[in-house]
């Protein structure tokens, strides 16, 4: 039975908004005026979901923790034994914001109609990628959507950990350099040219640094806007060139030989990769199907690029280790694990050992790295500060041994 959404009045002359269920919007406005509300507006929440929520939502319903969490909660309901309609009622029932309870009835509406889980979701296509439909899809086909869904929750939070320790592990050093630069400008644009005057003023030879520092601030005082125009011009043109799949194929190729970074990216990547193949797999998704989906989570063209050429030759006969370990940019070890599952007939088990290793040794390196550049960012801005003391005290030595 559709949803629809309402405003209307209730007795008191209040505005009431919520979601009401009925054969069409007629029936819907004959139970509003049951329930002593007159209706303003009754409108579809299919329609809201299929224009792509462009007017009701022009964010995401669900952030990347709150659809991790919902799936969790689905899965533990639908493994409880609760029909898949009625879990998805109390799911719309305990609803945070008025957009996820739209969301949530439109589907139940969806599945209620006789269409499968899958297909109500892909109506909600910026809710819920290519991925999580395949997973579903598989679930439903298998009978065990509990289970898929409590492995579909599973992954989504490893993910999104991974994620949240990339990001911590590369904040300090961001906020440290931030911070580090503004306290560097505010001294020679500012503090400098003050202390450093009242010996200009004396005509007295300045020694080199206090002169190489005075240059470089009224290089920064005349100069300096037209330099932060320039940064941020280019990368305003870098983004726009980024559009283009060309350049962006080039640009990523080329991030990925860099020397700490790129193998960052490497391994981040391919664990992402891995292990949204190892789940489509072990949810019963065709290997094609899965290889195919699991290629459209990289962000790195280069990597996309590469896993598709490895669809390519699987489709075409080869095994998926042979088609993997012909891409060098992907990490031995994916090929690796992938060859000892084609072996042992335990491929998707196989490819979930594989994320997990790659996902270690990233969270390893990013914070070997975040332990190195912390201290290295502290020796750097105090030689930075050093410096700068040192041109303005420099001057001030000189005087007093003139005057002695």
């Amino acid at each position: 039975m559709p949803a629809y959404k309402y405003e209307a009045l209730d007795a008191a002359g209040k505005t009431r908004h919520g979601l009401v269920e009925a054969e069409n919007p007629r029936a819907a406005r004959g139970q509003l005026r049951v329930q002593g509300l007159v209706p303003l507006a009754v409108d579809a929440v299919a329609a809201a979901v299929q224009a792509g929520g462009a007017s009701r939502w022009s964010r995401r319903v669900f952030s990347s923790t709150m659809l991790a969490v919902w799936t969790r909660q689905l899965a533990g309901l639908v493994g409880a034994g609760l029909p898949l309609e009625r879990s998805l009622t109390a799911l719309a029932d305990e609803a945070e914001t008025p957009a996820q309870r739209e969301l949530v009835s439109h589907l139940r509406a969806e599945v209620n109609a006789g269409a499968p889980f899958a297909r109500a979701l892909a109506t909600a296509p910026r809710e819920f990628d290519d991925v999580y439909r395949a997973v579903v899809a598989a679930g439903e086909q298998s009978g065990a959507l509990g289970k898929v869904l409590e492995r579909l929750a599973d992954d989504l939070e490893e993910r999104q950990a991974l994620r949240a320790k990339l990001i911590g592990a590369s904040l300090y050093p961001a906020i440290v350099s931030l911070i580090a630069l503004v306290i560097v400008i505010f001294l020679v644009s500012y503090v400098v040219p003050q202390v450093a005057g009242v010996f200009t003023t004396r005509k007295q030879a300045l020694p080199v640094l206090t002169v190489a520092l005075l240059g470089l601030s009224a290089f920064v005082r005349q100069w300096g806007w037209l330099v932060a125009l320039g940064v941020a011009g280019g990368i305003v043109a870098l983004l726009v060139a980024l559009r283009s799949e060309a350049f962006r194929l080039r640009f990523d190729a080329a991030w990925l030989v860099l020397p700490v970074l790129g193998r960052l990216a490497r391994g981040y990547n391919a664990a992402r990769f891995t292990g949204t193949l190892a789940m489509l797999a072990a949810s019963g998704v065709p290997i094609l199907k899965a290889l195919q989906a699991a290629a459209e989570t990289l962000h790195n063209r280069a990597l996309r690029a590469d896993a598709m050429d490895a669809l390519v030759q699987v489709r075409e006969g080869a095994p998926l280790a042979a088609a993997l370990a012909a891409k060098k940019r992907f990490p031995g070890l994916l090929p690796m694990f992938a060859r000892l599952g084609e072996q042992t007939g335990e491929l998707p088990q196989m490819l979930e050992r594989a994320a997990r290793q790659l996902s270690i040794e990233v969270q390893r390196r990013s914070m070997a790295l975040a332990t190195i550049l912390e201290p290295l960012l502290i020796v750097g801005m105090g030689g930075v500060v050093m410096t700068i003391v040192l041109a303005v005290l420099q001057p001030i030595i000189q005087l007093n041994t003139w005057v002695k």
